[in-house]
């Protein structure tokens, strides 16, 4: 580990093995291992919602369901047979209009996490949506990804778990600083975000660096290069709700799915090249890492 705490604790396979995920009895059938509720996609981009639903399942989720446009929700259920898929009425602009909110009700109220802003569309709508869509998401693990997490203009600080995942443009958006300061300081940005927004925040890149409201901070280097294609983060967000659904604390979700992923990107570069692998083909190797860490 390292000394100083700025350079933040190491996250590797061997860090992984020091912190196991809480255990599951051999007999854990799907309500034990908790159920994920993805809220995303939307009519031009469907296929994220699956990406992140499939990850989360690949994760060990026991149950999913799909929140997801009106407009794509039939065919979703068709691509996705595993899930209860939910159509959510939209906006012109394709976002979930605030209506969606109370056909949630029942349905948030079983989750065991709640992963939101995979492919949404309508930014504004989207911030009105999530924002209504909070206060019944304390007694939950929330991850926030893409344009979910501009619900932080209109939060002063989060109440419930919330882990939030932007890259450096995205952190640069959330907070009004330039890019170019996130990418000198990263590890200062995301443990002053993760306090001021009382948040969780992975700030993603080659290198990864995951805070905690506490001022705890997580470092993962490594990343390839091939991890930056279409859907990648929509494949993290989901693995890191499904470890939250089966039981793993959101901080050691986080820690875990930022590993998971690197390391499905590292096999799929060994095996098929650097770059041209489909984030559709990372949870398949996620699953195949994690299962070799819990042998």
């Amino acid at each position: 580990m390292p000394t100083d705490p700025d350079d933040g604790r190491t996250l590797d396979l061997q860090a992984l093995r020091r912190w196991p995920l809480p255990p599951l009895p051999e007999e854990a059938d799907k309500e034990v291992r908790g159920r994920v509720v993805v809220i995303a996609g939307s009519r031009e981009i469907p296929g994220a919602a699956v990406l992140a639903g499939t990850a989360a399942l690949r994760a060990g989720a026991g149950k999913l369901l799909i929140a997801t446009a009106a407009s794509v929700a039939v065919p979703m259920a068709l691509r996705m047979p595993e899930a209860r898929v939910i159509g959510l009425p939209e906006t012109a602009d394709g976002g979930f209009h605030l209506d969606g909110v109370a056909l949630l009700g029942e349905s948030l109220r079983s989750a065991s996490a709640v992963v939101i802003g995979p492919g949404m569309m309508d930014e504004e709508a989207t911030c009105r949506f999530v924002t209504a869509l909070l206060p019944a998401l304390k007694d939950c693990s929330v991850v926030l990804d893409a344009s979910a997490m501009d619900v932080v203009g209109s939060q002063d600080r989060f109440d419930a778990k919330v882990l939030l995942t932007p890259h450096a443009g995205e952190m640069a958006h959330l907070t009004g600083q330039s890019k170019e300061h996130i990418q000198a300081e990263p590890h200062a940005v995301a443990r002053a975000a993760a306090q001021g927004w009382n948040a969780l925040v992975a700030l993603k890149g080659a290198t990864t660096w995951i805070a905690s409201p506490d001022g705890t901070l997580w470092r993962h280097e490594g990343g390839r290069s091939g991890l930056g294609t279409s859907g990648s983060g929509d494949t993290l967000a989901g693995v890191i709700g499904g470890l939250a659904a089966r039981g793993a604390p959101l901080a050691q979700a986080a820690a875990w799915g930022v590993v998971l992923h690197a390391q499905a990107g590292a096999r799929l570069s060994d095996r098929l090249g650097p770059v041209g692998f489909l984030a559709r083909e990372l949870p398949q190797e996620m699953l195949a890492v994690l299962t070799s860490l819990q042998a």
